[in-house]
């Protein structure tokens, strides 16, 4: 598989990624922008994309049974050089499965993670799946 991604400047203040007909605004302005996401939270951001398409990708084939997820990330920026030294990550259920089936999810998510396989071979990722307060 290829994926595209067209991205281009608009202005010293943002610029605008665009795939297939979604259109992200991106903050490219040196003083940051509230209202767009810079390039770590975009890095971030696919690796919340990438767990919850997972967790779509195998609930099915291991009849798991899910309420609702959500994921809960984090990085670690050093200055010199410039890079991310460790990603923390939460991925909470809404489920009464067991605790171990919760490992199988979390397993599985993680081994089939385009994103996740990638940005490990990179950087530490460090997390787990919990169960969503509430349940069982």
């Amino acid at each position: 598989m290829e994926y595209r991604v067209h991205a281009r400047r608009i202005d010293a203040h943002g610029s605008l990624a665009v795939a297939k007909d979604a259109e992200i605004t991106l903050d490219t302005d040196l003083a940051g922008r509230r209202d767009a996401m810079n390039p770590v939270e975009l890095l971030l951001s696919a690796l919340a994309a990438c767990m919850l398409k997972g967790i779509e990708r195998v609930t099915p084939m291991l009849h798991f049974q899910l309420g609702g997820a959500e994921v809960r990330l984090e990085a670690v920026r050093q200055d010199a050089p410039p890079k991310l030294t460790l990603i923390r990550y939460e991925i909470l259920v809404d489920s009464a499965e067991t605790d171990q089936r919760l490992d199988l999810l979390h397993r599985n998510v993680l081994k089939y993670g385009t994103i996740s396989n990638t940005l490990s071979a990179a950087v530490p990722l460090d997390g787990a799946l919990r169960r969503a307060s509430g349940r069982g």
